[in-house]
């Protein structure tokens, strides 16, 4: 069956109303069958859900514990002081954004969670990094709060962690696809990887659907790897019948969903799939999304498998930087 044909089936199946969750144990086995029928088992997430959650995914807990505890203390300091490294100063979109200074949901009055955001960078950084050559819309360095020094230690320790397994998922997104294992290699080569600190606080008092932690939305890049703190639900993910499907932190797991970059590349064989959180824990809520795309300067062009006569490509040709600036200038307003 071609791909376009399991498409149609897939948008005529019935809405899913759980997420999948895949082993990547064989993520690396030497055997192609074993590898593709990884693959197989990637490629109905992608087409029916657009979300799913790997297991034995690589990643040492002590990366991901560090992380957080940086987090938090990065998040416990004066509004002041995190101000001075605000969103809005860098042209790259690197940096601090407060409560309620991102809308990702248009029909919102902003999102209720604050945030750090930051690119590729090695972790002894270098002045001219080649990695960075050809970003285009989205060069600039990243900038790092003075008054917590182990932060970008703690957090780039993850991030590294988080683009290494982002790089073994491409291959099978690839064999998802019927492509060569090796076909997105030549367009991941300098990771156009976007990682984010977020804290939610609990939300309290009358319920307002314009004010939520993260607005309805779908994210820019080819994949998320989101890691979610444990035993607080908020992360929702919405079926095609329009209902808001739970997707907890389940214990050893770490979450991916597809993003609009695949979306463009596969004309909409694969899903990006709209989701929003919402945190009435009453208690904080922390976690780690890693947004991975291929590299700037790469157009998004459909996948030749992915068009038919019958399914014409949807969307204009772009570049990636093109493409997730003005997205990023859409949510944060400058």
């Amino acid at each position: 069956m071609s791909l376009v044909q399991a498409a149609h089936e897939a948008e005529s199946a019935e809405a899913f109303k759980h997420i999948p969750i895949i082993d990547l144990k064989d993520v690396s086995n030497p055997d192609p069958q074993v590898r593709k029928a990884l693959g197989d088992q990637v490629r109905d997430a992608c087409m029916n859900v657009g979300f799913l959650y790997v297991k034995n995914h690589g990643i040492p807990e002590e990366n991901i514990s560090k992380a957080l505890q940086a987090s938090k203390e990065f998040f416990s300091l004066p509004l002041e002081k995190k101000m001075e490294l605000d969103i809005t100063k860098t042209a790259n979109f690197k940096g601090y954004n407060p409560i309620l200074s991102s809308n990702n949901d248009p029909e919102n009055r902003g999102d209720l969670h604050e945030g750090f955001e930051f690119g590729w960078e090695e972790l002894d950084a270098r002045a001219n990094d080649e990695k960075r050559a050809n970003d285009g819309a989205m060069a600039g360095a990243n900038v790092w709060p003075a008054d917590t020094p182990e932060f970008r230690e703690s957090v780039l320790g993850y991030y590294h962690a988080a683009v290494d397994l982002g790089r073994k998922l491409f291959p099978l997104f690839a064999l998802a696809l019927d492509l060569p294992e090796n076909f997105f290699e030549d367009k991941t080569k300098n990771a156009a990887a976007i990682m984010r600190v977020l804290h939610y606080p609990p939300q309290t008092g009358p319920v307002d659907d314009r004010v939520i932690g993260i607005g309805a939305h779908t994210d820019f890049e080819c994949f998320t790897i989101l890691w979610q703190e444990p035993g607080i639900q908020a992360l929702q993910v919405l079926n095609k019948q329009k209902q808001w499907i739970d997707a907890p932190p389940i214990p050893g797991t770490l979450v991916v969903n597809l993003g609009d970059q695949f979306a463009r590349w596969t004309n909409d064989v694969f899903k990006s799939t709209v989701h929003r959180a919402i945190n009435r824990s009453g208690v904080r809520r922390y976690s780690i999304p890693l947004f991975f795309g291929t590299d700037y300067d790469v157009k998004l062009e459909p996948i030749p498998s992915c068009v038919s006569p019958d399914r014409p490509p949807k969307y204009e040709v772009v570049t990636a930087g093109d493409y997730v600036k003005e997205r990023l200038k859409a949510t944060y307003g400058h």
